[in-house]
């Protein structure tokens, strides 16, 4: 799967750009999209054969809202490191496009669960909300049925419990629903999983928008 690639705005389009002390540091609305870097190759990538002053530094980034994967050309100034969170339309980035899991480098694909860990560490009250707000699926299937190792019992103890309140933090989900332990763990093993495999049937995280 890929998507053509997408020019980012020149930063000269951008007046206050060049006057930013933060702009290449930390994202923010105007940067578009946000990802967390995977790989960075700051020679361009391996298999290109081309000269090296006509090669681009190329990264590869986990988009946090999203997670869909994006290969992107780098500006020749760019410094950023595996990790870091860019904007898509920032002045760090040339271009991109949307790529799939067999796209990424060894050690892009290495760095995935972590950068997911960040994601869903940063952003808890988002994920702890899908145990809150988690639909049925079919009659007999529930989008809680997707979690790793959460099979009828655990989920009508979730759903059972939230029709006393909403769950504030993954600390209550694992304090008031007894027997789920890991329920950060799981929502982080359920998106890898996602991400890895295009071919699942039922996908809640991975392409998935509020």
């Amino acid at each position: 799967m890929s998507d053509p690639e997408t020019e980012a705005p020149d930063a000269e389009d951008d007046p206050g750009a060049e006057d930013d002390p933060g702009a290449g540091a930390e994202p923010d609305a105007a940067d578009g999209p946000v990802v967390v870097l995977l790989d960075v190759m700051p020679n361009g990538r391996p298999d290109d054969d081309r000269p090296q002053y006509r090669k681009s530094p190329v990264a590869y980034g986990l988009g946090t809202d999203a997670f869909r994967l994006y290969e992107l050309m780098l500006d020749d100034e760019a410094d950023v490191s595996v990790s870091d969170r860019i904007g898509l339309d920032g002045p760090a980035v040339g271009r991109y496009r949307e790529v799939s899991f067999d796209d990424l480098t060894r050690n892009a694909a290495a760095e995935i669960e972590y950068a997911v860990e960040a994601v869903v560490e940063g952003d808890e009250r988002r994920f702890v909300d899908f145990y809150n707000e988690a639909g049925p699926i079919t009659l007999r299937l529930h989008q809680l049925n997707l979690l790793p190792g959460i099979g009828k019992q655990l989920r009508n103890k979730v759903l059972d419990e939230r029709k006393r309140g909403p769950f504030e933090s993954f600390e209550e989900v694992t304090e008031r629903v007894s027997g789920l332990h890991r329920p950060r763990e799981v929502i982080v093993e359920r998106i890898v999983e996602e991400i890895r495999d295009e071919d699942l049937k039922y996908r809640r995280f991975v392409g998935y928008e509020e």
